[in-house]
């Protein structure tokens, strides 16, 4: 029991800080090249998790590194097609769309490796993706899908987050932290090579930076927090709290650029909440 309530608190407090993460991100993509955003915010997280790697116990291997490696190309991936469909589209509807797709990827490849969580967790997991669907229609109420254009983009990178957090949960268990280093390095890696491809430049505008750096140290903060969590806790559990990130996402995006909530995000945030409360108890 201690060790879910752990795993509840961990993945929850990664949520919020996987929101404000993908909004300063957003923010950021508006102001520069999604290739430079991804590089410079991956560069970010490099330097925090570089400073937590002594603090925090684990052992590394080859496993725990390629693991990491693989994650983080499927992370990569996942971020430029998100952070591009945040630049072009509004927040409040590609965040939870994305989310809703790399909360069913980790659910069920968790039930196929035969976890079953309780009666009362199992309802806050459909609780949770009500929350998720609710949040992901426009203020006019007006459902994503008729975007065809950028809800196949966010699928995709919902997909990828999903593949990434499914991966990670695979590294050995006493690896502590040490996967997400290996991740950013492949994630680094993959973008600069995408990025000669197209011979795109990855000089950030001025002025982005900031904001782009705090987005990738929130990122990694948010990604040691899952990390931990996934080591303590059902696949199928954490991976719907820590998908509930939209809900501050959603906020911020309400509150600082003004987007418009409709009455059913609003009940969508509720939902998370409650999510959050079931599975807490189960």
């Amino acid at each position: 029991m201690g060790e879910l309530v752990t795993a509840v608190a961990l993945a929850t407090a990664c949520a919020v800080i996987f929101g404000t993460a993908d909004f300063l991100g957003g923010l950021a993509t508006r102001r520069s090249r999604v290739l430079a955003v991804v590089v410079l915010s991956q560069v970010g997280g490099l330097l925090l998790i570089g400073v937590l790697i002594p603090l925090l116990p684990g052992s590394v291997s080859p496993a725990a590194l390629l693991w990491g490696m693989a994650s983080g190309v499927a992370g990569a991936g996942a971020l430029v097609l998100f952070y591009r469909g945040l630049a072009t589209g509004m927040m409040s509807v590609v965040a939870p769309t994305t989310a809703t797709t790399a909360m069913a990827v980790p659910v069920i490849f968790g039930l196929l490796i035969g976890e079953r969580p309780s009666a009362l967790a199992l309802t806050g997991v459909v609780l949770g993706l009500l929350a998720v669907l609710l949040v992901s229609r426009d203020p006019n109420g007006t459902a994503t899908g008729s975007r065809v254009g950028p809800i196949l983009g966010a699928l995709a990178s919902g997909a990828g987050f999903g593949a990434f957090f499914i991966l990670l949960r695979l590294a050995p268990e006493d690896s502590g932290v040490w996967p997400l280093l290996g991740a950013r390095f492949a994630s680094i890696a993959l973008v600069v090579v995408l990025a000669v491809a197209r011979r795109a430049t990855l000089r950030p505008t001025p002025g982005s930076v900031p904001v782009t750096l705090w987005a990738g140290v929130l990122d990694m903060a948010a990604n040691v927090l899952y990390l931990l969590a996934a080591q303590r806790g059902m696949l199928s559990l954490v991976a719907v709290l820590v998908s509930l990130y939209p809900a501050s996402t959603l906020l911020l995006a309400r509150y600082v650029l003004g987007e418009r909530l409709s009455a059913l995000q609003i009940a969508g945030v509720g939902f998370a909440l409650g999510a959050v409360a079931l599975i807490a108890a189960s």
